[in-house]
């Protein structure tokens, strides 16, 4: 029996460091009994290192991890993130906006507050009828105090950051703290056993690297999966068509200048533009497709958006290769982070997936290789659905527009750029409103129903509301508007300016748990 006792992580940046960091984490016990993890990165290969936003999963991955929340706020500028706000997707006007913020909405597992909101035909938004998060954001506040201790919440969130310095402060705990074997190579070989499993890696600094267990992580040149074991790339570019990003680095006009809580995602001609605010510096970046925009042209709607602040700004351009691999495990192999997969960053699921692959090879890491191709098949299963549902909801950005002032957008609505699964779900909700698991029967879902009706109502969306189905818990929807109410006056009443919040994090720290 072979047993799995080397892990081999090839390539750094979040993903690689990410990944090496939750399996050393999840099987420190196993350390004395000859159980290694093994990161290997080639000193001569930049990492991409524009992932600056996350998912609430990273707190919880983090603290596994043993890694301190104020550390982190210290050493990777980060910042709260506290959803997202869309702005000009659905009519393109100035004010046309809504939020998809990252608490549920209240008693969600007790009422679905959807059905009752669009019976009233409220003026009230969505978001702010149900959760007190969008008025967090519009008013600049932190999700919690000084006094709450780390990783807790007073509202949900997750977290902005610099993806160079978080791979770093990461490779430093991973290494200090947890055990894992940092080698900086370049692997000029990658050696096949009779079976087909990855036997080992030869370096140019002249090192074979042996291992049980291999991890792609190299980005997208996808060394291992795709150049070594020839696993194919699935193109999801004819339902997303955004291909290509400009990126720049925007200071303050002041160093006190307030931090946006969330993400700002704007919609422009062909694609939209990222903001997200860090401590010392916002990132913004164009994301658009090429085949309805020059990059020229894409670049005079950046700059156009940052006005005077960003007229000299060098600008970074990224290429983007929408889709995945057909298979994620494969043999002795598995692939993370780009070297699975890539789509464009409009809802931050870049490191989310990071996250749950790493877990989940974690948790279900197999004793010896007898087993392999059994948990490689389930989780090749599991990352495809997920990887589907996630595409399905960037999509749905994009198919609820009623914009056609170009060509992009009227692109968008053609059906047969929507998924099929998509489509039958539109039409469902166009009479019955997403609900816990009435379309989302996996644990673990990237996109909850919650996240579904944010976007649904927030660009417009109605479903039918039919006499005599919302009378049973009426009394209960309208204890939990109420209770939102409550939660909202309290709430924007308590907590602390956002930059205020971070500058005490990092002057005092937080409570540790």
């Amino acid at each position: 029996m072979q047993q799995i006792k080397n892990i081999v992580v090839v390539g750094g940046g979040t993903a690689g460091w990410l990944t090496a960091g939750v399996i050393a984490a999840k099987h420190q016990g196993q350390r004395p009994y000859g159980f290694t993890v093994t990161l290997v990165e080639s000193p001569n290969v930049p990492t991409i290192g524009v992932g600056e936003g996350t998912w609430p999963t990273l707190r919880t991955t983090l603290r596994r991890m043993g890694v301190s929340e104020t550390e982190f706020f210290r050493q990777c500028d980060a910042a709260f993130k506290q959803g997202a706000r869309f702005n000009r997707w659905t009519t393109g006007a100035v004010d046309d906006g809504y939020y998809h913020p990252l608490m549920l909405p209240q008693q969600f597992g007790k009422v679905n507050l959807a059905p009752h909101w669009l019976a009233e035909d409220s003026s009230e938004s969505f978001c702010d009828t149900v959760t007190p998060q969008g008025r967090l954001c519009d008013e600049g506040l932190a999700p919690k105090t000084i006094g709450t201790p780390e990783y807790e919440a007073v509202a949900n969130y997750a977290y902005h950051l610099d993806a160079g310095k978080f791979s770093h402060f990461l490779q430093r705990h991973c290494c200090d703290t947890l055990g894992v074997r940092h080698v900086l190579a370049d692997v000029t070989e990658v050696r096949l056993a009779e079976n087909g499993d990855i036997q080992s890696l030869d370096t140019a600094q002249g090192e074979t690297i042996s291992g049980d267990l291999f991890i792609d992580c190299t980005g997208f040149s996808a060394l291992l999966i795709g150049k070594a074991l020839g696993v194919p790339f699935r193109s999801c570019s004819d339902t997303l068509f955004c291909d290509t990003a400009l990126a720049i680095q925007v200071p303050y006009a002041q160093p006190d200048d307030p931090v946006a809580t969330h993400t700002i995602s704007t919609a422009q001609s062909a694609g939209w533009i990222w903001d997200i605010g860090l401590p010392t510096r916002r990132g913004v970046g164009h994301v658009f497709s090429s085949s309805h925009i020059s990059a020229d042209a894409a670049e005079q709607e950046l700059r156009a958006y940052l006005g005077p602040a960003g007229r000299d700004l060098p600008v970074r351009k990224i290429s983007i290769r929408s889709g995945h691999r057909e298979q994620f495990w494969v043999r002795n192999c598995v692939a993370v982070g780009l070297a699975a997969g890539f789509l464009e960053p409009l809802e931050a699921s870049a490191i989310v997936l990071i996250e749950l692959s790493a877990k989940m090879i974690a948790e279900q890491l197999p004793p010896c290789r007898e087993v392999m191709d059994v948990v490689a098949r389930r989780f090749n299963e599991t990352t495809s659905y997920r990887w589907g549902r996630i595409i399905d909801f960037l999509k749905l950005h994009y198919s609820l527009t009623k914009r056609t002032d170009t060509e992009f957008w009227r692109d968008n609505l053609r059906a047969e750029t929507i998924p099929d699964r998509l489509l039958g779900l539109m039409e469902l909700w166009r009479h019955q409103s997403p609900w816990l698991h009435d379309e989302f029967d996996r644990a673990e879902e990237v996109f909850p129903s919650a996240s579904y009706q944010y976007v649904l109502y927030g660009m417009g969306a109605r479903t039918t509301v039919l006499p005599g189905t919302i009378e049973e818990d009426a009394e209960l929807a309208r204890r939990a508007r109420r209770e939102n109410q409550l939660l909202t006056q309290r709430m924007t009443a308590s907590l602390p300016a956002h930059r205020d919040l971070i500058e005490r994090i990092v002057r005092h720290g937080l409570q540790p748990i």
